[in-house]
């Protein structure tokens, strides 16, 4: 059971959604596995818990508004 497991920050259900469906269907073509084998897993973190050259990414979000 091949399990693709990905790790981002809070996404709405529809990208959610259209990650599981896109990387499902990669993951088919390249290994030839059944849709059926495969489990996907999605870790949200709080833009705060993600930091990127020394800020968080909440801080650095709320610079480009």
């Amino acid at each position: 059971m091949p399990v693709i497991e990905i790790t981002m920050a809070k996404a709405s259900v529809e990208t959610r959604r259209a990650l599981i469906e896109r990387l499902t269907a990669d993951a088919i073509e390249i290994t030839r596995i059944p849709a059926v084998e495969f489990t996907v897993l999605i870790h949200e973190l709080e833009r705060e818990s993600i930091g990127r050259s020394g800020r968080t990414c909440a801080d650095i979000m709320a610079e480009m508004k």
